[in-house]
């Protein structure tokens, strides 16, 4: 399996923290690539449009400064996440702020085109595509992707239902780029588990929703901490796409978590003017049993390091 210099060359454990739809900004991501894993955002975070300009300039000048400071221990690279839709009508100009800022890692969603991989392969960036079954995988490499994010069943927000074990299997037997698994992976365990199953690297989002850094109310920081896997709800209600969310956001919003109605998959909304699917109903993995508490994003890492360490330790005892 063969990953790209800039995916082994300047992390710390091999993870990335996924792009979490409104609660990723700059502080999260920042506190993140220097920890030592890949942060990203969406795009789509950054409101208006200009703000991602603005963004994009503090990190990846605050990240210039923080490598010159530590030139033994530089910072891991950061990715945006852009929505290939035809309902994200953002798509031209926020790829462009890409451009513009030669943004490492682009990472992909609900779309593979050939002319936005050429735009971040111009200034030799990678692209990274995320997909929930083996078909829509083998389209986004065909389409000039240069590694995939398998998103398997217990994956915060959008994800699929297959086994993570199906699902890397599958395309490990034609695949020997850059592969990632998400879903449901909450500790340094679970990160080495995804490598022995076949991935290079995980993808972590939901534990990441409950640190100090995360611009999430409390009280989403709090249920968090104070759910279970059982406390996750699998609907396309609040999108039009199937989704993990937190149950007791749902009966919050007066709605009965065991009792939704299916929606309609050509009504999809990825941030337009319907904010309620994530500013009120808040999307969660089903890993979140081991998070207890709510602490700075560079704790989570070190937590996250110190349990890989030691069970790689304990596994070859």
């Amino acid at each position: 399996m063969s990953l790209p210099d800039i995916l082994k060359d300047r992390l710390r454990i091999p993870v990335v923290g996924s792009p979490l739809f409104i609660i990723s900004h700059p502080p999260l991501v920042l506190a993140q690539c220097k920890a030592g894993i890949v942060g990203s955002f969406p795009a789509l975070n950054a409101r208006p449009e200009a703000q991602l300009d603005e963004w994009l300039a503090e990190i990846t000048e605050d990240l210039a400064s923080y490598d010159a400071a530590n030139p033994t221990k530089p910072s891991a690279p950061f990715a945006v996440n852009q929505i290939v839709h035809k309902t994200n009508t953002r798509l031209e100009h926020d790829l462009s702020m890409c451009v513009k800022y030669k943004v490492p890692i682009v990472i992909t969603s609900l779309g593979a085109v050939p002319e936005v991989n050429d735009a971040i392969h111009s200034y030799g960036g990678i692209v990274l595509h995320d997909i929930i079954h083996d078909r829509h995988a083998r389209k986004a490499i065909e389409k000039g992707a240069d590694g995939l994010i398998a998103v398997a069943t217990g994956a915060g927000g959008h994800a699929g239902t297959l086994s993570p074990f199906a699902l890397l299997q599958e395309i490990r037997q034609w695949f020997d780029g850059p592969l990632l698994l998400s879903g449901a992976i909450a500790n340094g365990g679970a990160i080495l588990a995804a490598q022995a199953a076949g991935a290079d690297m995980a993808y972590i989002g939901s534990p990441f929703i409950a640190t100090e850094e995360a611009r999430a109310v409390e009280g989403y920081k709090q249920m968090i901490v104070g759910s279970k896997a059982a406390d996750i709800v699998y609907t396309n209600l609040f999108t039009g796409v199937h989704g993990n969310y937190l149950k007791g956001s749902i009966a919050k919003a007066g709605m009965d978590p065991d009792r939704l109605p299916e929606s309609d998959p050509s009504k999809m909304n990825f941030g337009g003017d319907k904010t309620k699917a994530w500013k009120d109903i808040w999307g969660c993995g089903q890993g979140i049993g081991a998070v207890d508490a709510i602490i700075p994003a560079g704790a989570l890492v070190d937590r996250l390091a110190r349990e890989y360490a030691e069970t790689k330790t304990r596994l070859c005892a």
